[in-house]
């Protein structure tokens, strides 16, 4: 996985992370079950951009359930 400097993650690594389809996460970022930063964009898709907090917090808790 490639490591952002600034503690943002793409969609793409996110999803990597989680195993699961990008498409999801963007999907949970829309309906706010996940926090991410909006980016100014042109064209038809919003960016997006998840904290690296926001991914650890949700990993935890999945392991804390299991």
């Amino acid at each position: 996985m490639t490591q952002t400097t600034t503690g943002l993650l793409t969609i793409n690594e996110v999803a990597q992370q989680l195993r699961c389809d990008a498409t999801t996460i963007r999907r949970w970022v829309k309906n706010g079950a996940m926090e991410a930063v909006s980016l100014p964009h042109v064209g038809k898709r919003q960016s997006y951009r998840v904290r690296r907090s926001t991914l650890e917090n949700i990993l935890q808790s999945t392991v804390a359930t299991v």
